[in-house]
């Protein structure tokens, strides 16, 4: 490693950790001729397979174009960002798993949709009307429905509602 300050190649390691949930290894350098610190990152170089869409054309996997779509659905959400960025993660681990050499764009898109509908149920929609192209409100019903029979009671607790009056119906259905 060259260091950034002097550009000799001699540094050595004075300390080593993980980090990022062992993902990554942070290293602090020291040079042997100026004496300067600095910090290296080290990850794993894992190939992750290339897209298949609907068309049938091929891309590489654009990690920034998955944080953008899911942001986007995620827009003025309650959701803290390291939990976007967990789910991410959880993403780009099922890709790598896969072994596959190529993947198509819509099993990316139901893994995103999986995330999403454990984040926020309404960003799950979101994601889910543009990615399923709705055409009409009765396509946005649906799939409310199915997301209200689906959702197990834990994540209910945590999600804000969807539709009004649902709190006071189960606030009603306590007392």
């Amino acid at each position: 490693m060259h260091c950034p300050f002097c550009g000799e190649a001699d540094t050595k390691v004075i300390d080593s950790r993980l980090a990022s949930d062992g993902d990554v290894v942070r290293r602090r350098r020291e040079c042997v001729t100026c004496s300067d610190r600095f910090t290296t990152f080290e990850t794993a170089e894992l190939a992750l397979p290339r897209m298949v869409k609907n068309d049938g054309t091929r891309e590489p996997f654009n990690e920034e174009k998955l944080r953008a779509g899911v942001l986007r659905a995620m827009e003025k959400r309650p959701v803290n960002i390291e939990d976007i960025d967990t789910a991410l993660n959880r993403i780009k681990h099922k890709l790598r798993a896969s072994g596959e050499r190529e993947l198509p764009s819509s099993q990316l898109g139901e893994w995103v949709m999986a995330e999403l509908r454990d984040l926020d149920e309404v960003a799950y929609v979101r994601f889910a009307s543009v990615y399923r192209s709705f055409q009409d409100v009765n396509a946005f019903r649906e799939e409310i429905e199915r997301l209200q029979n689906e959702s197990s009671p834990e994540l209910k607790k945590r999600q804000i509602t969807l539709l009004p009056g649902e709190n006071d119906k189960e606030s009603r259905d306590k007392k």
